[in-house]
């Protein structure tokens, strides 16, 4: 399950406003590579959608069935806003449908081992 945790508003080019929904996944531990001592993380998306602004303000802490899943993408600078450190990245974080997420932990998980 993933929850509706926020919504932001975005500008395409012909000036037309559109919506995302940040969705966050549960909690999860995590060793920190650096201290190698355990720390507590969500997982969180942003998702692409049709509603307006009314409707993505009302949705915030709606449940829905799925998952948050890392993926590997080409590398990018990413500006910590809290530290303002710049770091280098190759990875996002994508939403997973309930359906997405039993296909790929049961399909190509064994499809894999073959």
């Amino acid at each position: 399950m993933v929850t509706i945790v926020d919504y932001k508003k975005y500008q395409r080019e012909n000036g037309e406003a559109f919506y995302t929904l940040e969705v966050q996944g549960g909690i999860e531990l995590v060793k920190s590579k650096e201290t190698g001592r355990n720390y507590f993380t969500t997982r969180s998306a942003k998702v692409s959608c049709t509603f307006n602004e009314m409707t993505c303000k009302a949705l915030i802490g709606t449940q829905i069935s799925g998952s948050i899943k890392k993926v590997e993408v080409e590398p990018y600078e990413y500006v910590d806003p809290q530290t303002a450190e710049t770091m280098q990245l190759n990875h996002r974080y994508e939403y997973l449908s309930e359906e997405e997420s039993i296909i790929e932990q049961h399909v190509l998980k064994k499809e894999m081992v073959y």
